[in-house]
């Protein structure tokens, strides 16, 4: 009876720790599932550039953003130059932001507004788009 309570005890106990182990192991495994970077995009000024390092300063409305380009995004840097306006798309991984794509955005003057069609013969549309200017009315 003795030996068999001895048994009894250590099986008990090897059986208690190998579940404490086994619950240990998972407790302490790092999760390997990372999350993706989140695609953003900013417009702004280029402040200053490298074409050759692959970076490029943008100041928007409210910071200044150093940006390292990609492959594709170094390209573009070619058709770039300080005072352009750009929009650039990026990441941010581990503090650095990661420009995929940048483009070149058209200014246009403050206040300019395309302008009214102007009406020509038979109700013939004029052409839109003019800056400042009101629509004239064409020949009847």
């Amino acid at each position: 009876m003795k030996n068999m309570l001895k048994v009894l005890v250590i099986a008990l106990t090897a059986l208690a720790f190998s579940g404490a182990s086994f619950a240990a192991d998972t407790a302490t495994k790092p999760t390997t599932k990372s999350e993706k970077p989140k695609a953003m995009s900013a417009t702004g000024a280029v402040t200053a550039m490298d074409a050759k390092a692959g970076t490029l300063t943008v100041k928007t409305s409210d910071k200044d953003l150093d940006l390292t380009t990609g492959s594709k995004a170094k390209k573009a840097l070619g058709k770039v130059k300080v005072g352009d306006t750009v929009k650039v798309s990026y990441t941010e991984k581990d503090g650095k932001m990661n420009a995929s794509s940048i483009a070149v955005v058209k200014a246009t003057a403050k206040g300019a507004t395309g302008a009214t069609g102007a009406t020509g013969a038979k109700g013939a549309t004029g052409a839109t788009g003019a800056t400042g200017a009101t629509g004239a009315k064409g020949a009847k």
